[in-house]
């Protein structure tokens, strides 16, 4: 009797110790055949989305941009941005960084600024005018219309104005850049005919300069002076009224889709 209890203890043992092993065989399986599964890892984006409900725009240039002449303070800037808020729901931020008398060797230094770019870099429509002062420089240009001495003005703006563009393109490829043309405000003074071919020239190298850069259009508006000039200019007869900056305003609103 006693024979059988050890043996059905020894019988018992064995089980247990054989139940132990394949329990430890097969964690020791688990955990070493680990490493040779393909772990999956959380790809977690630290890039700063863009809301899509919200639109940025910055302006940059001259007193155009600034709006000189506009007695509600706007100019064509603040209208076009209330038109736009008319078509869409999307929240629009407007930056306006323009500056009165600028001129476009100046544009090309602050579009350089580290301050500039970070706005420039964040916005989704850039509108800018510049050139006014440049050609007429503040009634001085007026004296001598003449192609032969506006040669080298006209050839160091459209360096410049490449320059703005190559600067804006290199900080934010896909901003939509909207350029506003010029009009000439003295078109009904005696040289009429010459100042008007002189604006109309630089408008055309302005273009032909907008269309080697993608998402990049030039905003004619001669057009929108030509016929009544005296109606839609500030007292000063060089800066829009407010009319004039509501003209422009609808002008490149019709040219955006949000």
């Amino acid at each position: 009797m006693r024979n059988k209890s050890v043996l059905l203890v020894a019988i018992t043992s064995v089980l247990a110790s054989l139940i132990c092993i394949v329990g430890l065989g097969i964690t020791l399986f688990d955990y070493f055949d680990t490493p040779s599964k393909p772990i999956k890892k959380e790809v977690v984006n630290t890039e700063p989305k863009k809301d899509k409900d919200r639109v940025q725009i910055v302006a940059l240039g001259d007193s155009l941009t600034r709006g000189t002449g506009d007695l509600e303070g706007k100019g064509y800037v603040g209208y076009l941005v209330t038109q736009l808020e008319e078509k869409t729901e999307r929240k629009l931020a407007l930056s306006n960084l323009g500056i009165k008398g600028l001129r476009s060797e100046q544009l090309v230094k602050q579009v350089k600024q580290e301050e500039i770019k970070r706005q420039v870099e964040n916005a989704d429509i850039l509108l800018i005018t510049i050139g006014g002062n440049d050609l007429f420089r503040g009634g001085e240009g007026l004296a001598d219309m003449s192609s032969g001495s506006l040669q080298p003005i006209e050839s160091a703006y459209t360096q410049n104005l490449q320059a703005i563009f190559t600067e804006l393109r290199s900080v934010n490829k896909e901003a939509e850049i909207f350029f506003i043309g010029l009009y000439n405000p003295f078109i009904d003074l005696e040289n009429a005919a010459e100042t008007s071919k002189v604006v109309r020239a630089w408008n055309y190298n302005s273009a032909e300069i907008s269309a080697g850069f993608p998402n990049t259009v030039f905003v004619p508006t001669f057009d929108l002076f030509q016929l009544n000039v005296n109606d839609y200019l500030f007292s000063d007869k060089f800066h829009p009224n407010t009319e004039g900056y509501q003209l422009i305003a609808e002008r490149v609103a019709s040219l955006i889709t949000l």
